[in-house]
């Protein structure tokens, strides 16, 4: 059956017919809605609201999903330009004395002085980043530089814990900065986390850990994987709800 790429269409919500559905497209769940209807061809429409898919009536689900991880490269990256988008139209965070990031399920508080652009941890009922900065034009850069080296130690004790789990030395860490991804795993390279996890509760970050460790014994999202996942951290179904729903209230940071 054929497909095409349509213009975005501005159909409500809850249409009748629509269903939402989730496929994994390489290391990634991507979220659609399928729209049943009156037509010939199965259409892949990328717009605010994510990827929706038009599908006749009679058009076989597996079909439909073939399709659609035929073009996973080019879903993929629209999807990408939509968050980027959506980044760039948010109205920017304006670090200043006295603002709170969420930080490990609380919150951070950020303290401004001047110095020679560098950044002091304080543990605490409310931890607190001190900046000592040159310039308020280095406070972002300061801020994300601080955030990411207590990210990779405070990941990097995570995933020793859980590698140990699974039987495992560590695979090599990295961090990224993806805006559509909260982690990544190659049997090449290791395991990627995004940085901006550090925002969430420890729960959340090690159902990641162990997420991208079950892919070391499963590259895929078969019933395998998750049973793999299930067996390693049984919370994970709640955990991955929160970080869906906790993810659209990240700061905006570089």
């Amino acid at each position: 059956m054929p497909w095409q790429a349509e213009l975005p269409f501005a159909a409500g919500p809850n249409a009748e017919g629509e269903t939402t559905r989730t496929i994994a497209l390489g290391d990634r769940i991507v979220p659609y809605v399928l729209r049943r209807a009156r037509r010939r061809t199965i259409g892949l429409t990328i717009d605010q609201r994510g990827l929706r898919v038009g599908a006749p009536h009679r058009a076989p689900l597996s079909e439909v999903e073939t399709l659609i991880r035929k073009h996973g490269d080019w879903v993929a990256r629209k999807l990408d330009e939509w968050r980027e988008r959506r980044h760039a139209a948010a109205a920017p965070l304006r670090l200043t004395d006295g603002t709170r990031l969420p930080y490990l399920g609380g919150w951070l508080e950020i303290r401004i002085a001047e110095g020679n652009n560098r950044a002091q941890w304080t543990d605490g009922e409310l931890p607190t980043l001190s900046l000592h900065l040159r310039s308020s034009a280095d406070t972002e850069a300061v801020t994300v530089r601080a955030l990411r080296q207590k990210a990779l130690r405070l990941f990097d004790e995570r995933l020793a814990h859980h590698a140990a789990r699974f039987g495992i030395a560590p695979p090599p860490l990295n961090l990224s900065s993806a805006r559509t991804r909260w982690g990544s795993c190659s049997l090449k390279t290791g395991i990627r986390l995004n940085w901006r996890l550090i925002h969430f509760a420890p729960h959340i970050i090690d159902y990641v850990i162990v997420h991208e460790l079950a892919h070391l014994r499963e590259m895929n999202h078969s019933a395998r994987f998750w049973a793999v996942v299930s067996h390693y951290f049984p919370d994970h179904r709640n955990a991955r709800d929160a970080l869906k729903k906790l993810a659209g209230s990240l700061p905006a940071l570089a």
